[in-house]
């Protein structure tokens, strides 16, 4: 049976994340916002205030990693984060490739004619969208069924 509610993603960074949300039963992610702090106490208030408004069954998080497919610093630190989520909330979090997903989010808001001061402004929960409609369309593929040995 699939899930039913609302999801949130969430695109991590040292000094913003970007928050999006989507409703399983549409599967179309929107922007909510960006936070615009370091201070965890202060993120995690205001991510605690989100959950409450939106009532998630599953928190989604981006993790980078470079383009050869190596690690990144900013993975790490986003893995540390899903373990704060799943302590603090007791949600289910699944952790999506974010590879490219803030040059996808540029690139779609350049496309609109977003630009400068709104375009940074935008970005961080655009890519917060990349990284929820990644997640919604992997959901949608079809499960392969696993075969019984011979």
């Amino acid at each position: 049976m699939r899930e039913a509610g609302s999801v949130l993603a969430f695109d991590f960074g040292e000094k913003r994340i970007g928050v999006a949300v989507a409703d399983l039963a549409v599967g179309i992610a929107h922007p909510l916002q960006t936070l615009h702090t370091e201070a965890n106490k202060t993120r995690f208030a205001a991510i605690e205030a989100l959950i409450t408004e939106w009532r998630p069954v599953r928190l989604i998080v981006g993790e980078p990693h470079h383009a050869d497919g190596g690690a990144h610093e900013i993975g790490r630190l986003a893995r540390r984060f899903v373990q704060r989520l799943e302590g603090r909330f007791g949600l289910p979090v699944t952790l999506v490739d974010e590879t490219l997903s803030s040059h996808a989010a540029q690139e779609r808001l350049q496309s609109r004619g977003v630009r400068g001061d709104k375009l940074k402004a935008m970005l961080d929960a655009a890519a917060a969208v990349e990284i929820l409609t990644t997640w919604l369309d992997l959901r949608q593929q079809p499960q392969k069924k696993s075969r019984d040995p011979p």
